[in-house]
């Protein structure tokens, strides 16, 4: 699988992945200036690039960076964001900063990691009745665990 990726900024970062093995790769911060979350307030970061996949069957995921999450309480806002395959656009990164302290996020700061994952286009139907199971309606607690 392939992943393209343009520049819309000058000083665009390309995503890297951290290790051979990581299954994310970072996305780093297009800023003309630095931009300060206020504590539990959400800030809107773009990242300068617009991607591509060579497939249709591919999402693009995007994942809080445990680093920023656990050291300052910087989290992705909207819990982890879908990037359709049919996406052209401008990534952006939903931040939040769910500290009691400002937290600045810098030009070609790391904010977020980039994961392509497979996805399944299915047909949607609709019946009268679906097939019983031995769950059946049983949710939030049914299981006893």
């Amino acid at each position: 699988m392939k992943l393209t990726f343009q520049r819309l900024k000058a000083g665009a970062v390309l995503p890297v992945r951290a290790t051979a093995c990581s299954a994310g790769l970072d996305l780093s911060a297009c800023l003309d200036q630095p931009v300060t979350i206020e504590p539990h307030a959400i800030c809107l970061i773009p990242t300068g690039l617009a991607a591509a996949p060579d497939r249709a069957d591919i999402m693009l995921m995007l994942c809080a960076r445990s680093g920023l999450s656990t050291k300052h309480g910087i989290g992705m806002a909207n819990g982890v964001g879908i990037i359709d395959s049919d996406y052209r656009g401008e990534i952006r990164v939903p931040l939040i900063n769910q500290s009691d302290m400002p937290f600045t996020v810098t030009d070609g700061m790391r904010i977020a990691q980039l994961i392509a994952v497979p996805v399944l286009l299915p047909e949607v139907c609709e019946a009268e009745t679906l097939p019983d199971t031995a769950r059946g309606q049983g949710g939030f607690g049914s299981t006893g665990h």
